[in-house]
């Protein structure tokens, strides 16, 4: 008997990982009578706030605060290299900086201009001058734009684990 729990647990174990893993693939699906494409997990658009409203709420946060969130924005930027980040505009110039939970998807570099829903975690952040350089070299920024990064910097940042592309 013991054996075939053991069997039972380890099929489980199994099942979840093939699962999870099928959530990393993009699909088509269709939401509130909008078609999307999606990657990481798929989550319901019916509740996300405007870019203008994140705004809002990122100006009233602290470092310490964490906010589940789901926004629309137009993204302006997404990483070259492998597509593991991109920016969203959120309005008065700023942007949000968004990166995939655990590295978990990537997303096109083709996505520059669409509107797209994030699903995640918001928080506000202190970014250091080397990860400043980073994130620029992975944009395709110049050299002399990357040596011209000479300070720590509050950035508005979010964790996504679902991103909905409007079609």
């Amino acid at each position: 008997m013991r054996q075939f729990n053991i069997l039972i647990v380890i099929f489980m174990v199994f099942s979840a990982s093939v699962a999870q893993n099928k959530t990393l693939v993009p699909t088509k699906t269709s939401l509130i009578d909008e078609s999307y494409e999606y990657f990481g997990t798929q989550f319901d658009d019916s509740d996300a706030l405007s870019s203008g409203e994140m705004l809002g709420n990122y100006e009233k946060m602290s470092k310490a605060d964490r906010l589940v969130s789901k926004f629309s924005g137009l993204v302006t930027e997404v990483c070259k290299a492998k597509g593991c980040w991109m920016k969203l505009q959120l309005g008065n110039g700023e942007v949000s900086m968004v990166k995939f939970k655990d590295y978990g998807f990537f997303v096109p570099q083709e996505l520059v201009g669409k509107e797209v829903i994030v699903n995640g975690l918001a928080f506000v952040e202190e970014m250091s001058i080397t990860d400043q350089r980073h994130f620029a070299r992975d944009g395709g920024k110049s050299e002399e734009e990357i040596a011209a990064i000479i300070k720590v910097e509050k950035k508005y940042a979010f964790e996504a684990d679902g991103i909905l592309i409007k079609e």
